[in-house]
């Protein structure tokens, strides 16, 4: 079955946070956050990261290396082109986001935004989520954040 080991494999190294792939992206956005708020909660997702992916490569390794308990196994087909065309267009998106997430980043900007500000009244977004600027055109030595504590010039 080394069309569905390879299939598997490819998810569970999404799964990881793989570079290149979209676990990469979701684990290092979700980590840097954290790290910004408090980096000792982000030194425990990272040990989680790592948990996960040690559990991961086990289960893979016990799955398809392993020996065979149990004896309706032992005859398991391959994946059927069916099933394979399922699992390509998972595949490539998978790697599409890992390759190229800003159209993601820029769909999700303003509902986090939004949340954000619901969360926690005053807390300063500078710039959005990703480069929002830079979405829209606008060179970046153009742009001037303000943080919400900041009074605009003039007033005092």
């Amino acid at each position: 079955m080394p069309v569905y080991a390879t299939i598997t494999m490819i998810m569970f190294l999404s799964s990881m946070g793989l570079p290149l792939l979209n676990g990469f992206v979701g684990e290092f956005t979700i980590l840097q956050g954290t790290f910004i708020e408090n980096w000792r909660w982000a030194a425990w997702a990272v040990t989680g990261v790592i948990l996960a992916a040690a559990y991961l490569l086990w289960l893979y390794q016990r799955v398809f290396f392993g020996t065979v308990t149990n004896p309706k196994n032992e005859k398991l087909h391959e994946l059927t082109p069916r099933e394979v065309l399922t699992f390509v267009p998972l595949i490539i998106m998978a790697f599409w986001i890992g390759l190229y997430p800003k159209p993601f980043f820029q769909i999700l900007e303003q509902p986090v935004n939004q949340l954000v500000q619901t969360v926690r009244p005053g807390y300063p977004i500078a710039g959005g989520v990703v480069n929002a600027s830079a979405s829209r055109g606008i060179p970046a030595s153009q742009v001037t954040v303000r943080l919400a504590t900041e009074k605009p010039e003039g007033k005092q």
